[in-house]
C-alpha cells in the first residue's frame, strides 16, 4: 500500500490477536480538551408542566439531575473498563424543560492525554436518568430520546462539531 491509499481505520482497543486492551497513552502530552454531549427526555405535558411549576412530588428535578450528571462525569473509569483515570477539570450540565421534553447538555475539560467524550456522553445519559428517576411515579411513559456528542476539542484530531440537521452555516 503506498501512502496515497487510504488506510482502513482501526479500532484501538483491540489487539493484534484481536483481544480487549486498554489503549497506553503514556507517551502522549497532556492538552486541553473539551467534549459537548446532549440529550433529551421524552415526558407527559402534565409532568413539563409541574416541572414549570416546581410541583414534582420527589423535589427539584432539574437540580438532582444537574449534580448526577457531574458525578456521572467522574466515574467513568468505574463504568467502562478500557476507559482512562483522568483529571475532570471541568464539567457543566445544564438542564432546560421544552416543549415536549427536557433538554440535558455537558461539556467537560480536562488538559490530560485522552479525551472526554466518553465523560460527556454519561454525565448527560446519568442526568436523563435521574430527570426520569423523579419523575417517574408521575409519567412512567418518559424516556431517554436521544444521546450524543454534539462537540468536541483538542487531542490529536483537533477539533469536531456534528452537523445540525436542517441547519446551514449561515443560520
Amino acid at each position: 500500500m503506498t501512502s496515497s491509499e487510504p488506510r482502513e481505520p482501526q479500532l484501538t482497543h483491540i489487539d493484534s490477536r484481536g483481544q480487549a486492551r486498554m489503549v497506553d497513552v503514556t507517551a502522549k502530552t497532556p492538552t486541553v480538551r473539551s467534549a459537548t454531549a446532549r440529550g433529551e427526555v421524552a415526558c407527559s405535558p402534565d409532568i413539563l408542566a409541574a416541572l414549570r411549576d416546581g410541583t414534582v412530588p420527589k423535589g427539584d428535578v432539574l437540580a438532582t439531575a444537574r449534580i448526577a450528571g457531574i458525578s456521572a462525569a467522574k466515574k467513568v473509569p468505574d463504568l467502562l473498563p478500557l476507559a482512562h483515570v483522568i483529571g475532570v477539570h471541568g464539567c457543566v450540565v445544564d438542564l432546560s424543560i421544552e416543549d415536549d421534553h427536557v433538554a440535558v447538555s455537558a461539556t467537560v475539560r480536562t488538559a490530560d492525554r485522552t479525551g472526554v467524550e466518553m465523560e460527556a456522553l454519561t454525565s448527560v445519559t446519568v442526568a436523563c436518568l435521574a430527570v426520569i428517576d423523579m419523575v417517574k411515579g408521575v409519567d412512567r411513559s418518559a424516556y431517554i430520546r436521544t444521546c450524543a456528542i454534539v462537540a468536541k476539542s483538542g487531542g490529536r484530531s483537533g477539533d469536531w462539531s456534528r452537523p445540525m440537521p436542517g441547519r446551514t452555516e449561515e443560520s
